[in-house]
């Protein structure tokens, strides 16, 4: 991707040597510092570091909020968009579902964190429309391959810590040492006080949670339609509601709620008149139908799964579910032990095999549940949809899990149509 950069000796920027030419100059990056040598064989202008260039895009003139953690960064995210939105804000959004500006989509989905000049792009478009604030999600693998060099961000804010992406990371110690080193500098943070594994640099460091005192604490609450909560900041106490629903949240409200305030003029009793209008994020606790109720989400790890679940334990379950192909086999047996005791019955399914044989996928599955006889195991994943909906009955709750608002499955290399939503919906016969 090149892109135009005016008033500079060079007339465009790239990070792709093949890209350059005398009149491109070359991006250097630590994802693509390896191709040095091919861009000055391709006649490239310059040489210039990434955060040479960060300035020309505008990344000094708005407020950039980095959000990451396992679980929550994309309904966070959208969370404080949305609240930002209906406080007169002008905002722009990316992440997992795309690049949102001022309520209108501008870009489909893409990775959580595009390459550094796709963002510095993005930012460029928020400034150039007149925004204020720049919501992103930050992954670990983007930390690790610095695809946030040269971002100055306002505000960064954990979510959690749980057990995801070993296969890229090796080990949990070293995922939970990637995420906490988003928190090692001096930039205005927000923590999760109740997240056990957090560390970070106490400096202009503030905390939101529910068990353990914080600078935002949930000292009160209510989930019986939706969510109600008692804030405490100091001494400002103020009551939100959502139509949402799950504990885990009422922690992605809490965070939102909190990054508004502390990045805004806006009292807190302000923003809570809002949040009841925030309904959440396609494809998050997501209700297909109503009767039967359906419910799909993206919960793709253990600890997502066990808060969705949790979240429904007073009913009877019966949830449908895979793992993906070539990640973390470790993550697959826990998938099934949580889901076993949750649920009254289970469909193990295919989620996105990739390269992997789906049968072996469905094996590790439910080599971590020991109630076999709840057990129903079928590849197909329509095939196994539809066979949670024939077997429902009564106030039975059927949960599909781990693709959310995907719209294809990945079977090796290819991607295939494929949305629990609509297969739900053509299944039902509500097309």
């Amino acid at each position: 991707m090149k892109l135009k950069l005016p008033d500079t000796a060079y007339e465009f920027v790239s990070e792709n040597s093949q890209e350059c030419d005398s009149s491109t100059a070359f991006v250097l990056t630590t994802q693509n510092k390896r191709y040095l040598d091919n861009a000055k064989e391709n006649g490239a202008h310059s040489i210039v570091e990434v955060e040479e260039i960060a300035p020309m895009f505008g990344v000094n003139h708005i407020k950039i909020i980095g959000i990451t953690g396992t679980n929550g960064k994309t309904t966070t995210a959208a969370a404080i968009y949305s609240l930002l939105l209906d406080l007169g804000h002008k905002v722009a959004m990316q992440g997992t579902r795309g690049f949102y500006m001022n309520d209108e989509i501008v870009e489909g989905k893409t990775l959580t964190t595009p390459s550094v000049l796709n963002t510095y792009k993005h930012i460029y478009q928020a400034v150039s429309a007149g925004c204020e604030y720049f919501i992103m999600e930050v992954s670990s693998h983007a930390i690790v391959q610095r695809r946030i060099e040269g971002i100055p961000f306002a505000l960064k804010i954990l979510t959690n810590i749980t057990q995801d992406h070993l296969d890229f990371h090796g080990s949990l110690e070293e995922y939970i040492a990637v995420k906490n080193s988003f928190f090692a500098d001096e930039s205005l943070k927000l923590i999760n006080k109740d997240e056990a594994r957090a560390e970070f640099n106490y400096k202009n460091a503030n905390s939101y949670g529910i068990e353990n005192p914080a600078t935002y604490r949930i000292i009160a609450y209510t989930m019986n339609e939706g969510i109600s909560a008692v804030m405490q900041n100091f001494q400002e106490i103020e009551t939100f509601t959502t139509e949402l629903y799950g504990f885990f949240n009422l922690y992605n409200m809490t965070a939102a709620v909190s990054a508004v305030h502390l990045l805004t003029d806006h009292t807190i009793s302000e923003i809570a008149e809002v949040t009841a209008n925030f309904a959440g994020v396609s494809g998050r606790m997501e209700r297909v139908s109503e009767e039967p109720l359906v419910i799909v989400d993206f919960a793709h790890t253990p600890d997502g799964m066990q808060q969705i679940l949790n979240s429904l334990k007073e009913k009877e379950l019966l949830v449908v579910f895979g793992a993906g192909g070539d990640r973390d086999r470790s993550k697959r047996p826990i998938m099934g032990r949580v889901a076993s005791s949750f649920a009254k019955k289970i469909y193990v399914t295919s989620d996105n095999p990739r390269h992997e044989d789906p049968d072996a996928i469905i094996q590790d599955i439910v080599d971590g549940i020991q109630e076999k006889g709840k057990v129903v195991i079928n590849p197909n994943r329509k095939e196994a949809i539809a066979q949670a909906l024939k077997d429902q009955e009564g106030d039975e709750v059927i949960l599909i899990l781990g693709k959310g608002d995907e719209r294809y499955q990945i079977i090796y290399d290819q991607k295939f149509p494929f949305d629990d939503r609509e297969v739900v919906r053509e299944l039902l016969g509500n097309v």
